[in-house]
């Protein structure tokens, strides 16, 4: 009987060691580890889908506004460059009058001389100058275009 109760001693310490607290406490760490491995590699991947999608929308957000500063500007160059040309036409227009102002005077000037050639060569300097004007108009205008 000796014996028996040794036996049953050894079986009770070997069921004991195999459900010790030992054992369970490294089960319930391994399960923890496990969860807060789970819960970090979770908020890692969520901080990055986050920061994604901020950085596509500021992205889109500066195209948008990019787009509508260009179309902005290109519709105030189209305006000032319309603008200067309305300006120059006009300009040519009312040179081109003075010009035919002049060669009408001119040509009366021609047909009434005398003694009077002073005035005709007066007339055709100032021809001259308009033209020298009207070319460097021209000139303006074609550097614009």
């Amino acid at each position: 009987m000796g014996n028996t109760g040794v036996e049953s001693n050894a079986t009770l310490t070997e069921t004991y060691r195999e459900t010790s607290p030992r054992k369970k406490r490294r089960g319930a760490f391994f399960i923890f580890a496990i969860a807060w491995l789970v819960l970090i590699a979770s908020g890692v991947a969520g901080a990055k889908w986050y920061s994604e999608r901020i950085q596509n929308n500021v992205t889109s957000d500066l195209e948008r506004q990019t787009s509508a500063q260009i179309a902005l500007m290109q519709q105030d160059y189209d305006a000032r460059l319309t603008k200067l040309e309305a300006g120059y036409k006009e300009q040519m227009a009312q040179m081109e009058g003075k010009i035919q102002a002049l060669n009408e005077l001119l040509t009366f000037t021609k047909d009434n001389m005398d003694t009077k050639t002073d005035n005709s060569n007066k007339l055709y300097t100032q021809l001259a100058e308009v033209k020298k004007q009207l070319n460097e108009l021209k000139k303006s205008l074609d550097v614009l275009k």
